[in-house]
């Protein structure tokens, strides 16, 4: 069982980085195939084609997302918490991500009538940005204006909304400095302590 979770991870590693290095619309399922070291039939074991890739993208950021959390120390306050968790992952798509595939990504979850995984509840990021809302409550950081899960949903928008802005500006500024400079803004009205 383990080397089959080691096969497809090999199979997402190889798309994510052809995509950044080729563009996903230049990036065929044989370079996968080819860059994966694995073969056709591997890659139709865990995915229908290119497309569904993009679905792998939500577990990228939440690995990304876990990683950022463990570094945080954790008597930072939690208002604090959710900026530099917004800052710092808008910094690493601006440098790691193509533009042109998160515009993909975001484009197929408004169509879809499928599973939207971006919006997916089970997910690591909305567990911990609902974790860190609570946090902040408790300890007066974060308004209790409002219910845990109203701020969570807010929080959730105001970033998306950054990436979507990035996206149908053909991404041209810096994600990570813009990001910086407006989700503190954006963020205010949830503080506790202002």
């Amino acid at each position: 069982m383990a080397g089959r979770g080691v096969t497809k991870r090999k199979i997402v590693d190889a798309a994510w980085r052809l995509f950044h290095e080729k563009g996903y619309h230049d990036t065929t399922i044989e370079d996968i195939i080819s860059a994966s070291g694995t073969s056709k039939s591997s890659f139709y074991h865990y995915f229908t084609g290119k497309d569904e890739l993009l679905s792998s993208l939500s577990d990228f950021f939440d690995d990304h997302y876990q990683d950022l959390v463990q570094r945080m120390d954790p008597e930072m306050n939690s208002f604090d918490k959710l900026v530099t968790l917004c800052c710092k992952t808008h910094e690493m798509i601006g440098t790691n991500i193509d533009p042109e595939l998160l515009a993909t990504m975001y484009s197929s979850q408004v169509v879809t009538r499928g599973d939207k995984h971006l919006l997916n509840q089970n997910r690591y990021y909305y567990r911990i940005v609902q974790q860190i809302v609570d946090e902040g409550q408790r300890r007066g950081q974060i308004t209790r204006d409002l219910p845990a899960y109203e701020i969570a949903r807010y929080y959730t928008m105001c970033e998306r909304a950054i990436i979507y802005d990035y996206c149908i500006s053909d991404a041209n500024y810096d994600l990570g400095e813009f990001t910086a400079r407006t989700i503190p803004m954006l963020l205010y009205s949830i503080r506790g302590d202002r």
